[in-house]
């Protein structure tokens, strides 16, 4: 793979060309948070169905000094908050995020602690009127945080963690959280949570904390790169993107490795017998995330708080996979089978980084149906950024993996139109959903956003066929890939909370599409009835 830029002699970032696009962005984002709102939400009053998408404003945007400000200023009033919500005395909440909309609705994400010990599943997000007032509340659980004592009849390791557990539904617990270290079957690091009840002994809850997806590589040809040049020539650091670098790990499996540098800004050659190619591969993606997430939904970085993440390529021996890791704010690829076939594509970029945009956002815990959703939402924000990186080499389409044939036949990893082709997700809900791994159970919600975006039956979209079935035989018509992702993206953001499943998914975006576009717009009743589609009830 070739790129080529123009060599400048100052320490600055540069590219061959800047998207235009970008430069209209602050246009479209929100003046600022009301200052001395003491708690966060949206005003869902019905408005008219837009005929077009919505703005990146609409969506709920803050510039990254504006977020800043806004969570200082909703932590100096977040016991004004928890009064207002009637939380118990030894309760505190502790500011995560703060988003405003277009039309003045605040809505304040909030993690929960009582007597100091956090509250595992206790996360809430409130929403106030642009006047100030407290419309409603999402919680992630709506039990009584109490407990007897918060002093522990059974010891734990010195490493354990003291915690309140108000997770799936039941009764608080005082409880300790342990985390195992080691190495996934595939070399994929391990980061496995354990919740044990600090009474009894028993286990709560585990699940791992390493989120991984596969894609595809070197496949988007010729491709233009931000770089920044050094005494030594060129690196890849990209300026625009928050400082985003990439570095190779040269088959190790810790640490940063080299940060990967050239002397004539020609990068890679589009073979994995070249190193620089999956340096290549993995910058250009995370910069089409990135130029997504602000152009399309108005938002600056992972976090919103204009900060970069990192790449790290030539993970392990010939590692198969590619993950994303919250203790490093970074995406990790390896070179798959015999080193030569780097995990390092469009779509497998941004699902990595959107793994930490959740993170960010609604925290979704990567096990059981929130998982599920956790996976599906990097599967569509992945897809969604394909399309709009809009290169020949690689074009958009509702497959996952479809370039990497990792089944060795030529058929993609999974599929959004029938997610049950291959073999092992899950087109429709059923009770039975939580117990499958996350990436198949992310099935019913991937095949909720294609048939929404497209509807259902036979259809052909950038020369791939599809034929989308429903639970009920209902025949859909689709709203449009970005009406789709807009209203997936407004769930996330300020609806969903850790524990969220497809019960709730299905109320968060339907919150979502009655903010954007109305009670009474096409937009919401799409969103119904796909819904109903999948058999989400």
């Amino acid at each position: 793979m070739n790129l080529h830029t123009t060599p400048h002699n100052s320490r600055t970032p540069h590219t061959t060309r800047r998207l235009a696009a970008l430069a209209a962005v602050a246009a479209m984002v929100v003046a600022g948070v009301q200052a001395g709102s003491a708690v966060a939400t949206p005003d869902d009053t019905a408005r008219t169905s837009a005929a077009k998408p919505a703005t990146a404003a609409a969506l709920g945007v803050n510039p990254s000094a504006q977020r800043a400000t806004a969570i200082t200023s909703a932590q100096a009033q977040a016991s004004s908050a928890a009064k207002a919500l009637k939380l118990g005395d030894r309760e505190k909440l502790i500011v995560r995020d703060v988003i405003k909309d277009a039309r003045g609705t605040v809505h304040t994400r909030y993690e929960r602690t009582y007597d100091g010990l956090p509250v595992l599943g206790g996360d809430l997000v409130t929403h106030t009127t642009a006047a100030g007032k407290l419309k409603s509340v999402d919680k992630a659980t709506d039990a009584k945080i109490a407990v007897a004592s918060t002093t522990p009849q059974l010891k734990a390791a010195a490493s354990a963690r003291k915690v309140i557990y108000a997770g799936h539904g039941g009764a608080p617990v005082l409880a300790w959280e342990t985390v195992r270290k080691g190495v996934q079957k595939d070399g994929t690091p391990s980061r496995v949570h354990t919740v044990t009840d600090a009474t009894t002994g028993k286990k709560l809850h585990s699940y791992e904390a390493i989120e991984t997806g596969t894609g595809n590589s070197q496949h988007s040809g010729e491709v233009e790169l931000t770089t920044t040049t050094s005494d030594a020539g060129f690196e890849l650091t990209d300026g625009e993107r928050g400082g985003h670098t990439t570095y190779d790990l040269n088959q190790g499996s810790s640490g940063t490795g080299d940060l990967v540098t050239d002397d004539d800004d020609t990068w890679g050659d589009g073979t994995g017998e070249d190193r620089q190619t999956a340096a290549v591969d993995a910058h250009y993606g995370a910069a089409k995330t990135w130029d997504f997430y602000r152009t399309a939904l108005g938002r600056d970085g992972i976090a919103g708080d204009g900060k970069a993440a990192y790449s790290r390529v030539h993970y392990g021996e010939n590692y198969v996979n590619a993950f994303w890791d919250d203790s490093c704010f970074c995406m990790t690829y390896g070179d798959g089978e015999g080193n030569r076939n780097a995990l390092t594509s469009i779509d497998v970029a941004a699902h990595e980084m959107t793994h930490g945009l959740t993170s960010a956002t609604a925290g979704l815990e990567y096990a059981g149906e929130s998982g599920g959703l956790n996976e599906a939402t990097s599967d569509i924000l992945g897809a969604s950024v394909e399309f709009f990186a809009d290169n020949a080499s690689d074009a958009g389409d509702y497959l996952i993996g479809e370039k990497i044939d990792i089944n060795g036949d030529g058929t993609p990893l999974r599929y959004m139109d029938q997610p049950s082709k291959d073999g092992s997700s899950a087109d429709f809900w059923d009770e039975n959903l939580g117990d499958l791994d996350v990436h198949h159970s992310s099935g019913v919600a991937n095949h909720f956003f294609y048939l929404l975006a497209e509807g259902s039956g036979k259809k052909t979209v950038n020369g791939v066929d599809y034929d989308s079935p429903t639970s009920d035989g209902s025949t859909l018509t689709g709203i449009g890939r970005e009406k789709a992702y807009q209203i997936w993206y407004k769930a996330l953001s300020v609806y969903m909370t850790s524990t969220t499943d497809y019960a709730g998914a299905r109320v968060a975006t339907e919150k979502a599409a009655t903010n954007l576009f109305g009670a009474d717009s096409e937009e919401l009743k799409a969103v119904s009835a796909t819904w109903t589609g999948v058999n989400v009830k």
